[in-house]
């Protein structure tokens, strides 16, 4: 695998992990609570959308695969802490087999990826090096966010 690749795959998959570890040991009613906070999202659905977003761009995007990505239904998701965690291991380890695969040869060609895996907004030009960073960026904000929102739990009489 090429080194760089490699890098963003065990980072990617960190913080997935990390996810999957604040979610760790919390009742169902605790992983669906949002909080009053005016935008917020719970942890579930916070979670579940960075899923989406790391199964479209690297699986679809980096990796070529065909897929759908169904964005609204990411943030109308709820269910456990054993179900996201289910979720979690199972694309770790697809993001894992497909970036070992996946020969790092074009990974600095520019190119426009498909509208549906992209999200929202107009689909610019981009590289397959600044896919893998930009779902870097992503886990790793909303992984703040999780724990912010974990952090809200007690304040919030949810605990």
């Amino acid at each position: 695998m090429n080194a760089d690749v490699e890098t963003y795959s065990r980072y990617i998959r960190k913080q997935i992990a990390g996810i999957r570890d604040c979610l760790a040991g919390l009742s169902e009613e605790q992983v669906n609570h949002v909080p009053h906070v005016h935008g917020a999202n719970s942890m579930y659905v916070i979670g579940t959308h960075v899923l989406g977003n790391a199964r479209a761009w690297v699986l679809g995007i980096v990796c070529g695969q065909a897929l759908r990505r169904d964005r609204p239904a990411e943030f109308a998701s709820g269910g456990t802490e054993a179900g996201f965690a289910a979720a979690a291991g199972a694309l770790s380890r697809e993001i894992e087999g497909a970036l070992a695969r996946y020969d790092g040869s074009d990974l600095d060609r520019p190119f426009k990826p498909a509208q549906e895996l992209w999200g929202e907004g107009e689909v610019q030009e981009i590289t397959k090096r600044i896919a893998l960073a930009d779902v870097l960026e992503h886990a790793s904000i909303h992984l703040g966010h999780v724990q912010l929102t974990r952090d809200l739990l007690p304040a919030e009489g949810a605990r």
